[in-house]
């Protein structure tokens, strides 16, 4: 099993921690890639409130076969999720107390390694709540009768909940391109390994035809004096 570090993902900063463990601040939208080596296992921990929801989307951007096994744990350890030998997958759970560990199994591959790319989007963790209930406290008196403060919140939620749908798809689409590049350079090298496997069996051809129809007006017979 793969060595496993505590990762925020707000500034992917790497700390020391138990062998075997990971974790992210909580932020909520955050991205992360790493390499995944041959016949290695990453995992990592994300903690979570009651009745909140966690939004996990991967992808495997380079590797041999684009593939890689996913599996996602409760805190309790029962597996929600359990993807086997895929490239990508989005998946949503609603959640409990707890540390959630999911998991990007590599083992069957014995040669190549994987570029992984995932999202995490947590919602309803219970921050926003908790400062707008702040704002509420600071404004009094006649200054509710100047504004009507629930509009301004629902509007103020609408642009930042649409500010993050912005970021997080064009966070897939630069991942869709990096993948896209990533197998665009693959199939180029192979077009240029073959092209030059074919020029050879051509030459080697040629020389052997020539040789053969040489070899058919040669004049075998032996002179006698």
């Amino acid at each position: 099993m793969g060595l496993r570090l505590w990762v925020p993902l707000g500034c992917f900063a790497l700390l020391l921690a138990p062998p075997g463990a990971a974790e992210f601040s909580p932020s909520l939208d955050s991205d992360f890639t790493f390499t995944l080596p041959a016949g290695r296992k990453e995992c990592f921990y994300q903690p979570m409130r009651k009745e909140a929801s966690l939004e996990l989307e991967y992808q495997v951007l380079d590797g041999a076969g684009l593939d890689v096994d996913f599996h996602l744990l409760s805190p309790k350890g029962e597996t929600l999720v359990f993807d086997e030998r895929k490239s990508d997958g989005v998946h949503t759970v609603e959640t409990e107390d707890g540390d959630y560990m999911f998991c990007f199994d590599n083992t069957f591959s014995t040669i190549s390694e994987k570029v992984i790319f995932f999202e995490l989007i947590l919602d309803n963790m219970g921050e926003d709540g908790e400062d707008q209930e702040d704002w509420k406290k600071d404004i009094t008196g006649t200054d509710l009768l100047d504004m009507k403060l629930e509009d301004i919140l629902e509007s103020i939620n609408s642009v930042k909940a649409r500010l993050s749908k912005s970021v997080q798809i064009q966070t897939l689409l630069r991942a869709f391109e990096a993948r896209d590049r990533n197998i665009q350079e693959s199939n180029f090298d192979r077009v240029n390994f073959w092209s030059m496997v074919n020029l050879g069996v051509m030459v080697v051809v040629s020389a052997v035809q020539v040789y053969m129809l040489k070899s058919l007006f040669e004049d075998k017979r032996k002179s006698r004096t």
